[in-house]
């Protein structure tokens, strides 16, 4: 079953603004209950995030793929899999969506709905870190769209809940993420200033693993053959 495209778009904002209510409320919640112990806050954010990713990606990837992320929805157009335009409009609405998810966010627990996040997250180590993750998360899209499309989710869910942990920038991995958590000056926020280097790195990781895997997934000539 094919979805019309206002379908596929309300099913991008739905996926990708509850994705962002998910990481910025969550973080909001472990900040206010985790006393500053920062184990505490990274386990009470990461694990509400690979749970509601596994949610999004579930019911509605079967509507618009569950792309949730211009990263992914760059790729997909690389690969022919998208025309440009719709990936363009499905990039806007995964931004505007977003940042409403942020808003939304910080209304529920009583913030400032508008706000500008604080928190400087720059330098060589979090910039790799980001190339790395978002690296990581499209092998992962790829490699399981190439032999497991059913575990999908279930995939995308573990490897973002581990890259929080084994990355020093806790994997955005997504630059609709990124830019709509300038808009919460709370434990997930990050400072408008910092927000370029991370997507330039973003868009370079779902680069090379457009490359990388675009190969890696096909097999090659009969060379390897027994004789």
């Amino acid at each position: 079953m094919r979805f019309d495209l206002m379908h596929r778009l309300v099913a991008e904002a739905l996926g990708t603004g509850s994705l962002v209510l998910g990481i910025v409320g969550s973080g909001i919640m472990a900040e206010k209950l985790a006393g500053g112990n920062g184990a505490l806050m990274l386990l009470g954010n990461s694990l509400p995030i690979g749970a509601i990713l596994l949610v999004v990606i579930t019911i509605f990837e079967p509507i618009s793929g569950a792309h949730f992320n211009p990263a992914v929805s760059m790729v997909a157009t690389l690969r022919g899999q998208l025309e440009r335009r719709t990936a363009l409009v499905y990039m806007i609405v995964q931004i505007a969506a977003g940042c409403l998810g942020a808003v939304i966010a910080n209304l529920m627990f009583g913030l400032s709905p508008l706000q500008i996040a604080q928190t400087a997250r720059t330098g060589l180590g979090p910039w790799f870190a980001e190339f790395v993750a978002t690296l990581g998360l499209l092998g992962t899209i790829l490699c399981c769209a190439r032999f497991k499309p059913d575990v999908m989710a279930v995939a995308v869910a573990l490897y973002i809940t581990s890259a929080q942990w084994f990355t020093s920038s806790t994997a955005f991995a997504n630059p609709a993420v990124t830019i709509a958590r300038t808009l919460s000056d709370t434990y997930t926020g990050i400072s408008p200033f910092n927000v370029p280097a991370f997507l330039v790195a973003e868009i370079f990781g779902a680069l090379a693993a457009a490359a990388l895997f675009g190969w890696l997934l096909f097999p090659g000539s009969t060379a390897d053959k027994a004789g």
